[in-house]
């Protein structure tokens, strides 16, 4: 959650489960309706997909209702979707209760209340008033605890991806780096309180393959922080995955 210092302006699972009406998600469904004629685009993946992406089963609500440092690696290997978009999550970074680092040292404000719902909403923010910062809500209602989701790959929707990011290219550069997860998947802010367990907008899923090689260091970008946390090994990635940000340097084997 990456934070500039105080004073600056960035500060189809089981069909019992309820659809999403909210109006973000009722837009999304909407842009899915009359978005760009691309196409899903099929990436080889770097890892054994053994479901396609329709029988992936959306995370229950209580996977996220734990310590945001607990919560972080598991998502590692998870997958993110949103219209034909999949993306599967390389490298996350854990921000707690009472952690320098985290928007939840600024108390319950507009801005940061959905930090503080329960655990598996989205809390996007826009940092340094460019790149949409997609985190997920850990722990239970009122904490105040989330996971940066700091780069990620492509599974579907390749074509989607690229446009949204204005690239061609489709090598780790798309999407290593937070700011390029959110315009990958065209978020906004409008998305913070959208709940990633229920089927319909944006959504978390299981693509159950266990990820075997973890990679931990400190989080990028928050030399703000008091040295306890700047210094905390609280980022991780795939250890065996080109994609993921940098610096790389400072990751190493869990």
């Amino acid at each position: 959650m990456k934070t500039p210092p105080r004073g600056s302006k960035r500060v189809e699972q089981e069909s019992e489960l309820p659809k999403v009406t909210t109006p973000v998600a009722l837009r999304a469904a909407r842009e899915k309706k009359h978005c760009s004629k691309a196409r899903a685009v099929r990436v080889r993946p770097e890892y054994p997909l053994t479901r396609t992406t329709h029988e992936m089963k959306l995370m229950p609500p209580e996977f996220f209702q734990i310590d945001a440092l607990d919560l972080a690696p598991r998502l590692l290997g998870k997958f993110l979707r949103r219209d034909n978009v999949v993306l599967r999550i390389t490298e996350v970074e854990a921000y707690r209760p009472n952690d320098s680092a985290c928007h939840g040292r600024f108390g319950n404000t507009p801005r940061t209340a959905s930090i503080f719902g329960p655990g598996g909403h989205a809390y996007v923010y826009l940092c340094y008033g460019l790149h949409m910062m997609l985190n997920i809500v850990a722990d239970k209602d009122g904490v105040g605890a989330a996971v940066l989701i700091r780069s990620c790959s492509p599974v579907t929707g390749l074509e989607t991806i690229q446009e949204r990011r204005g690239q061609t290219i489709d090598k780790p550069l798309l999407l290593n780096g937070p700011g390029k997860v959110g315009q990958a998947l065209g978020l906004s802010t409008e998305w913070s309180h959208h709940p990633l367990y229920s089927p319909g907008g944006l959504e978390v899923l299981d693509g159950g393959e266990d990820v075997e090689k973890v990679l931990v260091g400190p989080r990028v970008g928050i030399d703000y922080a008091f040295p306890q946390h700047v210094n905390a090994l609280w980022r991780f990635a795939i250890g065996d995955t080109p994609w993921i940000s940098a610096p790389k340097n400072t990751l190493k084997p869990l």
